[in-house]
């Protein structure tokens, strides 16, 4: 593939040297706390339901596990190997990683207040009692006990460590107690660790029900699997005191190196690098708050090689496991279920690929259904008309309706061409599943492109019809996942334009082979282009601008990174340019500085589902151009990645983006937040006017848009 992209210091203007100043830059790793600290503002919302509240406890919890495994582990490679090029920021590897701490500590004890003061109290007073060791009466901890010996007791291995034992493998994300002994009339203080089985049983565990086998006042009782344990250690530890038991866990490094180059080809080099995943350095310690002084020192001589890599935590150590609770069949205290709607003419005309090639059709997800991209696969698979399916797979989940209907296609006779990127982190291991299971029922699988990831969202049906050959494409900002098509929002486009096809046909070919092609009539594709294209569209509304006034431009995505775009998008500000950035997460512009930015505003909602879909407005003269796909703008997606942008060509679903989707978000004056030009976020003033929640509009109005539902226009 051509790689060929613009240098590290590509400006349009060179002389812009004000805009090198770190002081227009936020941090990036900073950005991103500030990201998950509106995940935990909306775990403290009560308008949410109850178990959606501790839904957003577990993913804020998630998500620091997975920043810590893959951004903290990389300042610490830079930390040993040296590295002294400073991000845009100016900031030093060791400044951020002093900042992140030091940031993160207050989020760190807002959440475990969250969960004992407002979550606990809450959960009793709708009957789902979370007991502790102090809370459990003599009968329910007899019933414990029983069921602890029965069921957990044989899988425990009590693991010493002193001069004759050595100090234990603490393996990733695991969940520990480490505890002190002492032999009864010694002084003498032991130690040893028990590793949590939380993988084999559930984290929090249901009390038995009352010996008649009732429980008429309808509560439901758990206890937190280390607390069961706690409980019990007299068992594992006979004839010893108990002095102590302190919960505690260890994040290793996860953002594993693939050697792509030593390998004798890509799956061989990923199999080999996963399993090192869960070995890596490691990089964050959690602790008990009141864990003793010389535990800590201990932990601390074997695994922390900086002091800001402990933790300590007041109560649950782990809370992504909090995930657990929504299984609790309580619909009162979840968000209403709604059923997503599926666009009339794909309800009115049964033959998907006639429908599609009548005119290019939007799937908004999860307001319209993931449904109809699943049935156009296994319409291809099973119509006798198809001959080719080509796809690209990036994060599929389990049990994949997608995976089948490709399996399927094969077993008639199709020919299928998928490319999965088994470089997709953390879902190595089931995307090496799929290619295999695909290699095997005869498709020709690509394993991804050595020293790339594939993050475009792409899929080419080839049918031959009365008039010819017909290709159908879909294109999407989301993964071919059924199950994140439910709380993702994404937008997939359905469409036959042949320039369209043709471009998305060379792709395939550069994907699959020793393409160089390069000349797209439509497409904007990463690595290179994308960075050109979206720089050369700032630049025609700053000319814009210059001439007639009306320059604005609008950008809905998830990130915003790169200093080559921030720069011009400066510039274009300072010509007076009007900008709205809706960033969901990271955003490392300052908007509102005088003379610089004084024209940008930024804005970002976290709510229900997770904003992923990717809009980028060019106002171009009221002539309006719309460009979807699957990239943000961060130096990963416009030089690491293979990514797409797509214009979209159909006035009618160009206006339904300008006319009701982009006015919907922008104007929403409940989850928004604004950003500040020192890096903090405001909520709207509750006195700004009339009540908009963006998702709930959209899950309220699902089906019948129309550009007449919202007044005001981003024109």
């Amino acid at each position: 593939m051509d790689q060929s992209q613009e240098p590290e210091d590509y400006y349009p203007d060179r002389a812009c040297s004000l805009l090198s100043d770190p002081a227009l830059y936020i941090n990036r790793e900073l950005s991103w706390i500030r990201f998950n600290q509106h995940v935990l503002d909306e775990a403290k919302d009560p308008t949410h339901p109850l178990l959606e509240r501790i839904k957003f406890l577990a993913i804020f919890a998630n998500n620091l596990d997975e920043f810590f495994m893959v951004r903290v582990s990389g300042l610490h490679h830079q930390l040993a190997e040296g590295v002294l090029k400073l991000p845009p920021d100016g900031l030093t590897t060791m400044e951020q990683l002093e900042r992140i701490n030091n940031d993160l500590v207050p989020l760190l004890k807002e959440q475990t207040r969250v969960w004992s003061e407002e979550i606990i109290p809450a959960l009793q007073k709708a009957g789902i009692i979370i007991h502790t060791r102090l809370t459990l009466d003599g009968t329910k901890r007899k019933q414990l006990r029983r069921f602890f010996f029965r069921e957990i007791f044989p899988v425990l291995t009590p693991l010493a460590f002193d001069k004759s034992h050595p100090f234990p493998f603490i393996s990733n994300l695991a969940l520990n107690l480490a505890i002190i002994l002492k032999r009864p009339g010694s002084q003498e203080e032991l130690f040893a660790r028990i590793k949590i089985p939380n993988t084999l049983f559930p984290r929090l565990i249901e009390l038995p029900a009352d010996p008649d086998g009732k429980d008429i006042s309808g509560r439901q009782e758990f206890i937190f699997l280390e607390d069961l344990i706690a409980d019990n250690l007299d068992l594992l530890f006979p004839g010893m005191e108990i002095v102590a038991a302190y919960p505690f866990r260890v994040t290793r490094d996860a953002d594993i190196e693939i050697e792509e180059d030593e390998a004798d080809d890509l799956l061989s080099a990923v199999e080999q690098s996963i399993s090192k995943r869960w070995i890596g350095t490691p990089v964050r310690i959690e602790i008990a708050e009141d864990m003793m002084p010389a535990i800590v020192d201990m932990m601390g001589a074997k695994l922390a090689k900086y002091p800001h890599m402990f933790y300590r935590v007041r109560g649950p150590v782990g809370l992504a496991d909090l995930f657990c609770m929504m299984n609790i069949d309580r619909p009162d205290l979840k968000d209403t279920p709604y059923a997503p709607s599926v666009p009339d003419r794909l309800e009115r005309d049964p033959d998907i690929f006639h429908a599609i090639k009548q005119r290019d059709i939007i799937l908004f997800h999860p307001y319209e259904s993931f449904q109809p991209v699943i049935k156009f696969l296994e319409a291809a698979a099973h119509d006798p008309d198809v001959l080719a399916i080509k796809m690209t797979l990036y994060r599929t989940g389990t049990n994949s309706p997608i995976v089948q209907a490709l399996l399927d296609a094969r077993e008639h006779g199709k020919a299928v061409s998928v490319l999965v990127e088994l470089k997709a982190r953390f879902d190595e291991e089931n995307n090496i599943g799929w290619a295999r299971a695909l290699e095997r029922a005869g498709a020709h699988v690509v394993f991804g492109i050595m020293g790339l990831k594939v993050h475009a969202k792409l899929c080419l049906v080839v049918r031959k019809e009365k008039s010819g050959i017909v290709r159908y494409v879909h294109m999407s900002s989301g993964n071919y996942n059924a199950v994140t098509a439910k709380i993702y929002t994404d937008i997939g486009l359905f469409t036959t334009n042949e320039e369209i096809a043709s471009d998305v046909s060379h792709l395939f070919n550069v994907l699959t082979g020793y393409s160089e092609f390069s000349a797209y009539h439509h497409l904007l594709v990463a690595p290179g282009g994308i960075k050109k294209g979206i720089t050369r569209l700032i630049e025609q509304e700053i000319e814009r601008q210059k001439e007639h006034g009306d320059g604005r431009i609008i950008f809905k995505l998830n990130a915003l990174q790169d200093e080559g775009i921030i720069r011009t998008l400066y510039r274009a500000s300072q010509e007076g340019v009007k900008i709205h950035l809706q960033v969901r997460g990271i955003c490392c512009l300052r908007p509102g500085i005088e003379g610089i930015s004084d024209n940008i505003t930024v804005t970002t909602i976290v709510g229900r589902f997770l904003e992923h879909t990717r809009i980028y407005y060019f106002h171009n003269g009221g002539d309006p151009l719309v460009l979807m796909g699957s990239s943000d703008l961060m130096p990963r997606n416009l030089k690491r990645r293979i990514e797409v942008l797509y214009p979209v060509l159909d006035p009618g679903i160009r206006d339904e983006i300008i006319n009701t989707i982009l006015p919907v978000h922008l104007h929403d004056t409940v989850k928004t937040r604004i950003l500040q030009a020192d890096g903090s976020y405001v909520r709207i003033s509750k006195e700004s006017g009339e009540r908009m929640q963006a998702q709930e509009w959209l899950i309220e109005n699902r089906g019948v848009w129309n550009r007449n539902l919202v007044k005001e226009t981003v024109r």
